[in-house]
């Protein structure tokens, strides 16, 4: 590494080898080299006067790339993708002349993105259901644990560990559907020519439609693919970039949920996130334990939700058949937002497969707060033994206002139980209190719509899914 210039932390720090690997020069290269491989076969296919020699030379270089030829060439043409039909020419030499035959820099440029963009939404996918499987464990490993419900991030009703876990999975299945039904409707540029009517290929089939189009299908086929978009300018439509980063977006929305809560739940001594032996928590304060990784989701995510309003600005900008103030943008927006996104996942893999469970704390805040809860049932239970509800319910008002005084006021524990055992209005539940008090009976169907759930919702995306199952998050520092 050449510590004298700067380094992208998405590459150095954050993002997998493979994600990086996907958005490099040498693959989008090579599905260069494939493209015009493919498209010079299809011609000669179809009675263009190209040799299979010439395809076969094409062929032995296709994944030989003369980068610093190339590059000497981009320096002198200002042109990309001339500079790298001049390399592969002087590799390739009897195929010079028919390299890009009657295509534009779109065939290559723009089919190749589309190629790259779906192979990373498969990086993406494979790692969002690898976080799905993990929190479905832990969801149904702490179904029945009680813990505290929060709305307003003020104590509410009781609900279960693992149920709450199905909340941070039940975003996911919702971003899995959306990158699902995203990549059920892709489609390649096709061989559309210069401004999308085809004229190039027109010309070269002396205006015979039929070769034209099966022209396209061919090259498509070749490659892997059977859609393409019916029409085009230059370039495919840059809607398609803002729906991908939309469906990042979302993805890094609910990593984004589950960071917070998990901080908070830390801040609470309830979970952490895992913490390693030699770790630091803080330079100054030894004892500390910061939930660094769920910092960094946090941290990344907001990259990443950000950038949709990017990709929405090019699509609305693109003039008539196309302008290229979307090149040099999308060259850094696209690939940043997946390996971004990438880094997200690798930390939440991390964190939701290793997450620690303090249950003795959880019951201690759960004691706290359940005697205010429990008073309804403590009412009821008193009418049922011959009581006066409205005058139980001033007692117990007059009581819970006193126990809060206790709690905020004096910095002392929820005394309510104790002042209702002690209180002779109370007597006929005084020997019912444990179990009107069993944190068990306060948590509704939360076990059951746990199970439930995963069974009808989780589970069958993981098992559609399992041949990519087993991946373990990688923190790189």
């Amino acid at each position: 590494m050449d510590n004298s210039v700067y380094q992208n932390p998405l590459i150095t720090r954050y993002a997998s080898r493979a994600m990086a690997e996907n958005f490099s020069d040498e693959k989008r290269f090579k599905l260069w080299r494939k493209l015009w491989i493919a498209l010079a076969e299809s011609e000669m296919e179809l009675g263009l006067n190209i040799t299979k020699s010439q395809v076969d030379e094409m062929k032995k270089f296709a994944e030989d790339i003369n980068f610093e030829l190339a590059e000497k060439f981009e320096r002198e043409v200002r042109h990309d993708v001339m500079a790298h039909v001049h390399a592969f020419g002087e590799q390739a030499k009897s195929a010079m002349p028919i390299i890009h035959l009657g295509a534009t820099s779109c065939f290559v440029d723009c089919n190749s993105e589309l190629i790259i963009l779906n192979d990373a939404l498969d990086i993406i996918n494979a790692k969002l259901v690898n976080v799905m499987d993990k929190l479905r464990a832990f969801a149904l490993k702490y179904k029945d644990l009680p813990t505290l419900g929060f709305t307003h991030l003020q104590p509410a009703q009781l609900t279960t560990v693992g149920k709450r876990a199905t909340l941070w999975l039940q975003d996911l299945t919702i971003d899995y559907n959306n990158l699902e039904n995203l990549q059920s409707s892709f489609r390649l540029r096709g061989v559309k020519g210069t401004t999308g009517t085809q004229a190039s290929f027109m010309e070269l089939f002396g205006g015979d439609e039929s070769k034209v189009k099966e022209l396209e299908k061919r090259v498509v086929k070749k490659l892997g693919y059977d859609k393409v978009y019916g029409v085009t300018g230059q370039t495919y439509p840059r809607k398609f970039d803002y729906n991908v980063l939309c469906v990042l977006s979302q993805i890094a929305q609910s990593a984004y949920k589950f960071s917070n809560d998990i901080r908070i739940l830390q801040n609470m001594k309830e979970i952490e996130e895992p913490f390693e032996k030699s770790q630091i928590g803080s330079s100054a304060m030894a004892y500390k334990r910061n939930p660094m990784r769920s910092e960094r989701i946090g941290s990344l995510a907001r990259f990443v939700i950000s950038l949709p309003l990017n990709s929405a600005i090019t699509a609305g900008t693109q003039w008539f058949e196309r302008t290229l103030d979307d090149s040099a943008n999308r060259r850094i927006v696209n690939a940043q937002a997946f390996l971004a996104l990438d880094g997200i996942l690798n930390i939440y893999m991390n964190v939701s497969e290793n997450l620690v469970v303090y249950d003795k704390v959880i019951a201690k805040h759960i004691a706290a707060e359940l005697p205010f809860m429990a008073t309804e049932n403590i009412m009821m239970e008193c009418v049922k033994a011959g009581g006066n509800r409205q005058e139980l319910h001033e007692k117990i008002r007059v009581l819970s206002m006193e126990a809060g005084k206790n709690v905020k006021v004096n910095g002392k524990d929820n005394n309510l139980i104790e002042l209702i055992k002690a209180d002779k209005t109370f007597a006929a539940i005084h020997d019912k209190l444990d179990k009107i008090l069993d944190a068990s009976k306060f948590i509704g169907r939360a076990p059951s719509q746990t199970v439930e759930f995963i069974t009808n919702e989780v589970d069958p995306i993981l098992k559609k899914n399992s041949g990519v199952l087993g991946q373990k998050g990688d923190v790189k520092v």
